[in-house]
């Protein structure tokens, strides 16, 4: 899709009122569905409302099947399934086609995050995002028809195979969208970068393990910097570094600490002291970009609970920085802000953004766990840079957040 198709798309998207016809009919195909699992913050406001409480304001779209590959101890889906009349189905193509021979449902939510698999030699934890994926677009083949499907969180752990579902989507014509719930965070200050201004260098903070978070870490820092002149040019290179390393890395950098101070100073989580000392194992991706931009995404666990990032910005004196704030408990507001993203691909056939920026995201982490894997080595990624994409010039991250209640305020 190119830049004056996501341009039309975010002007429709924005403009777009109440769709006309009946509510879209979803299938939702999970890996697990269990208290605080990405199918309860997701699937659940579907079937409870963006709060979780039985109460309006619901989704447009509602939930008509369920897949789900595992059933745990402390499973909702068949709870869930009963109180709303939502069929749970054996496989991927009955949940698509009601049990018929068709397809039969208006959008797939694709949730392949959690539940009991084994992690790899890299540490990445190996979620059945790209089998399931194949198994509903076997479906689209068979039915000769396709439908928009939403992939939540890295598209694949393997970067040839987040590159194939983005292929497919193009090759069978249907509308995809995928990633992160922090990119579309509430943000403080409600500020994006500015569109097609060039940057020079970029910081991104957060916290937990490289796998699990480095994913949303590095889709926030995506979602600042793919919106530079000239629209992303891909990444030539990745590096990670660990512990001693990633201190020093800061030190012999002065954009680093720089940017690494004003990202820092947005955090409204950051514990009082020494981060080093605080800090038992810290990690940085380190990344290089085709048309100069450098960038470091950090994971400091014991410093700080929440994401920021600071990006430098021609013409101006100071970083454009903020913090993607991410609400610690229920109803998960950040999800909230997802779904309505969500909820435009599904009402008006359009993503808001493209999916190219997960395809990348999902490639840079890969790339970024082979680094660390190869003793530190820095790789040269020619696959990533060729990746190419323009981001429209509209935000879609929350503009309010949620009240004493926790409840949402007008997203």
């Amino acid at each position: 899709m190119n830049r004056r198709t996501f341009l039309a798309a975010s002007s429709a998207a924005m403009s777009m009122a109440a769709p006309a016809g009946p509510p879209k009919r979803i299938a939702a195909i999970i890996t697990e569905y269990r208290p605080n699992s990405h199918a309860d913050v997701v699937v659940g406001k579907y079937l409870d409302g963006y709060n979780q409480d039985g109460r309006p304001p619901y989704p447009r779209s509602k939930i008509v099947s369920m897949f789900t590959e595992q059933i745990p101890k402390n499973d909702m889906s068949r709870a869930k399934a009963k109180e709303h009349n939502v069929p749970i189905f054996r496989t991927v193509m009955e949940a698509l086609t009601l049990g018929g021979d068709k397809l039969a449902v208006d959008g797939v939510l694709l949730i392949g995050e959690h539940g009991n698999y084994p992690s790899n030699d890299k540490d990445q934890k190996l979620y059945p995002r790209f089998e399931m994926f194949l198994k509903i677009t076997d479906v689209f083949r068979q039915s000769g028809r396709s439908v928009p499907v939403f992939n939540d969180k890295h598209l694949s752990f393997s970067w040839r195979q987040a590159r194939r579902m983005v292929e497919i989507s193009r090759e069978l014509k249907f509308p995809m969208l995928a990633g992160s719930s922090a990119p579309v965070a509430y943000r403080v200050p409600a500020i994006d970068t500015p569109f097609g201004a060039a940057q020079k260098y970029a910081v991104a903070i957060s916290f937990s393990g490289l796998d699990i978070y480095g994913f949303h870490l590095l889709e926030a820092l995506q979602a600042m910097v793919d919106r530079r002149k000239g629209g992303e040019t891909g990444v030539k290179s990745v590096q990670c570094l660990e512990r001693q390393d990633c201190w020093n890395f800061i030190d012999q950098n002065g954009w680093v600490r720089r940017l690494f101070d004003q990202a820092l100073a947005r955090s409204n989580t950051r514990k009082s002291g020494d981060p080093k000392a605080l800090v038992k194992a810290p990690a940085v991706f380190i990344l290089e970009y085709n048309d100069g931009l450098k960038a470091a995404a950090f994971l400091l666990t014991g410093l700080v609970q929440d994401f920021t990032v600071a990006v430098d910005v021609e013409g101006r004196s100071e970083p454009v920085s903020t913090l993607m704030y991410l609400q610690p408990g229920p109803p998960h507001h950040h999800f909230g802000c997802l779904v309505k993203n969500i909820e435009i691909m599904f009402n008006t056939g359009i993503p808001p953004y493209p999916v190219e920026r997960t395809m990348l995201t999902s490639g840079i982490l890969d790339f970024a766990l082979e680094s660390r894997f190869q003793g530190y080595k820095k790789l040269d990624t020619p696959e990533l840079a060729r990746v190419r994409y323009q981001t429209p010039n509209a935000s879609h991250f929350c503009a309010k957040g949620w009240g004493p209640d926790g409840k949402r305020l007008d997203m």
